[in-house]
């Protein structure tokens, strides 16, 4: 049977493009095939599946697909997914005539780096209920601002020149101690590796450890941002699916060369990676010489249940790479992130860290070490932890009055997910809590096929009166 075809990682749509939305899918998928990425024989998804996954109505896709019937590309029967007719031999130029004076273009590459995949998903870049988004407000901006004025003044050498690159020692130092004591993982300050956050740790360990082509298993419905990554360095994207357990590793490819985990609160869903599933996935990346990229997210944030050790701190053999930030407990504008690098890999990601000019810095870092050395880190997430905690509550209270909607109440995390039936038009949903200043994302975008259908909410920006506002406004729908 041939493999499936995930639209979001070839179709790239936008409003800056000239062309109307069907001719975007068209043509996009056109291209794949042309360079390859989209075999002859390939199943597309139904036209239901595809506009989920694209965010588009059902009749854009229907119009795309009947262009691509009408060259000959696809194949469309009734009750059958349209299949690919490749057509042979395949165009040799992967880029159509831009014609006269059309200034220069981006490469294919440079067309999926630019694509901007949270706008795909919300009908605005801002706004109240935002997933992924800390509330400012929180924000320790006193405390921080004494540190960095007394780390500010200090001399440092080499440290403020190109020395240390991959992050200073005290830092790493007091990440080293707190992963010790919070998350069971035992490394050495030379193994970590400080970047400007997740996304920066993605794209660098993705370009460091794989080649073009090579397969990169993820969550769906699962973090855009690994998604992104992933695609940027050219991987072909493998669905690991959510369930209450979390990712299931019985679909995790025997070529994988990655796998990208959520295990302490999956996002967005808020489950957590069973005991049994995190031993499976660990010898599953061992039988195929592949690497788990754990991103720690969120692992500050429990909601039920005991906090459990790192995926890391339960493999010793380099086959999981941890990643973490301090976007949540702090704020993702300081830009501060790290990485936990196998022994035998450090050498080689320090270099390639400093050769794509992946670095965080210096100030912050000094001013993150001495807050977590001395203890004010800690209160800060507990002080947060807290806010958003009683935030979690009261919105799961709120939803649950709503009849027909399913609300996972979450093991942890700074979002909730409400899902819904192929019934409800989702698009209108988002665009109807719009109105209302609510932006919320669509469950569906996450998903690598539009598989699910829901909205995912913000806690960040969670007050009482937002919450009410949501309340009342999907009362008009459900």
């Amino acid at each position: 049977m041939s493999s499936p075809v995930w639209l979001t990682s070839v179709c790239h749509l936008s409003d800056t493009r000239a062309e109307p939305l069907p001719s975007q899918i068209y043509k996009d998928l056109t291209q794949a095939i042309r360079d390859g990425r989209i075999a002859d024989g390939d199943r597309l998804p139904s036209s239901r599946s595809a506009a989920l996954a694209l965010g588009v109505s059902r009749t854009t896709v229907t119009a795309a697909y009947e262009l691509l019937a009408t060259e000959g590309i696809v194949t469309v029967r009734q009750g059958a997914a349209p299949r690919v007719i490749a057509p042979d031999p395949p165009g040799v130029d992967p880029r159509p005539d831009q014609g006269p004076d059309q200034g220069p273009t981006l490469s294919k590459r440079g067309i999926t780096l630019s694509t901007d995949l949270r706008r795909q998903i919300m009908p605005a870049s801002g706004g109240a209920l935002v997933p992924g988004e800390p509330d400012e407000t929180l924000f320790p901006s006193e405390d921080w601002a004494r540190v960095l004025r007394r780390v500010s003044r200090r001399r440092l050498g080499t440290s403020a020149l190109y020395d240390a690159t991959y992050g200073v020692k005290a830092l790493r130092q007091a990440l080293r101690d707190r992963l010790a004591a919070d998350r069971g993982v035992h490394v050495e300050a030379d193994q970590i590796v400080i970047v400007p956050g997740s996304q920066a740790a993605l794209a660098l360990l993705s370009h460091s450890l794989t080649d073009p082509g090579d397969i990169a298993a993820l969550e769906t419905p699962g973090w855009l941002g690994a998604r992104t990554a992933f695609l940027g360095a050219g991987l072909r994207l493998a669905p690991l699916p959510v369930d209450a357990s979390g990712a299931d590793p019985a679909h995790f490819p025997p070529d994988a060369r990655l796998a990208y985990l959520t295990p302490s609160n999956q996002y967005p869903l808020g489950t957590r990676l069973s005991l049994s599933r995190r031993l499976d996935f660990i010898a599953r990346a061992k039988a195929a010489g592949a690497i788990l990229i754990e991103d720690d997210y969120d692992s500050d944030f429990h909601w039920s249940g005991r906090t459990i050790p790192a995926l890391a701190a339960q493999e010793h053999g380099g086959h999981v790479i941890l990643v973490g930030s301090a976007s949540k407990a702090l704020l993702p504008a300081l830009r501060i992130g790290w990485i936990v690098v196998p022994s035998g890999l450090v050498g080689c990601i320090r270099a390639a860290q400093r050769n794509l000019g992946i670095m965080a810095n210096v100030h912050a870092q000094l001013a993150l070490a001495e807050l977590m050395s001395s203890g004010r880190y800690r209160a800060q997430i507990r002080r947060i932890a807290r806010s958003y905690h009683h935030r979690v509550r009261s919105l799961l209270d709120a939803l649950a009055t709503l009849p027909e909607a399913r609300v996972h109440a979450p093991d942890g995390g700074v979002q909730v997910t409400l899902q819904f039936g192929p019934d409800r038009d989702e698009a209108e949903l988002v665009s109807h809590l719009a109105r209302y200043d609510l932006h919320p994302a669509r469950l569906s975008g996450y998903c690598l096929n539009g598989e699910r259908q829901g909205l995912v909410i913000g806690i960040g920006s969670a007050t009482p009166d937002r919450i009410e506002r949501l309340r009342k406004a999907l009362a008009d729908r459900f």
